[in-house]
């Protein structure tokens, strides 16, 4: 009993978060979320531990977020996570935000989802608007640069996803947003590289494109 009161501590421990307080969990299809709709993951923490929790990834504040008593909470403490396993795909802490895990052999890749949140023509300040459209809470929504929550959008905010894709090479995680960038960091594997990506009509953008490339370029560059 004893052992059981102590998993359900260091749980809570990892789900306590900053509370939106009132929000509600309806937010199939919000466009700051990487995901359409919030669906159940699993949370493996560095003790081996498993919990499960209703889960999506909020692409402006790059958090975990998780439904709890209907209300969204960003996940902490996340020096205790190691893996976030949510809709077929893995995500690990990186600092204060994940990335998600696309690759891991032969040159781990990752990818850092950066969200930039768009707001319509008619906002005149901050936490109000014109009165053209019927935006639901946006109290706290700040402009622009500052803090943004889980909070539930009008229809007519849009959210810019700019990708940073992480590859780990020689032990060091570099980072590239483009195939020019790209090949930059292989300069000796430039013309290699860019003949594989045009012969075989590849883009970064699509993830089986971009999990081909990076072992391509894994296995060729292991050969120098």
């Amino acid at each position: 009993m004893r052992l059981f009161k102590v998993e359900l501590i260091i749980i809570l421990f990892i789900l306590g978060a900053f509370n939106i307080k009132g929000q509600s969990s309806d937010m199939d299809g919000a466009p700051q979320y990487l995901f359409d709709n919030f669906s159940r993951g699993k949370v493996l923490l560095k003790n081996k531990k498993i919990e499960e929790v209703h889960m999506n990834y909020n692409t402006v504040t790059e958090k975990i977020v998780f439904e709890r008593n209907r209300e969204l909470l960003d996940m902490i403490n996340l020096h205790t996570i190691d893996t976030i396993y949510l809709q077929d795909c893995k995500f690990i802490p990186v600092e204060d935000v994940f990335y998600e895990v696309i690759t891991t052999s032969p040159m781990p890749l990752f990818i850092q989802h950066q969200g930039k949140l768009l707001p319509p023509d008619n906002i005149v300040g901050y936490g109000g608007t014109s009165g053209v459209t019927s935006p639901t809470h946006i109290s706290n929504l700040q402009f622009p640069g500052g803090y943004y929550n889980n909070l539930q959008l009008s229809y007519d905010f849009k959210v810019e996803i700019t990708p940073i894709y992480w590859l780990n090479k020689d032990k060091e995680l570099v980072s590239f947003s483009n195939v020019k960038e790209l090949k930059k960091l292989f300069p000796e594997k430039e013309d290699i590289i860019e003949n594989y990506i045009k012969k075989n009509r590849l883009k970064l953008e699509r993830k089986d494109d971009l999990i081909k490339i990076i072992r391509f370029i894994g296995e060729a560059y292991i050969k120098i």
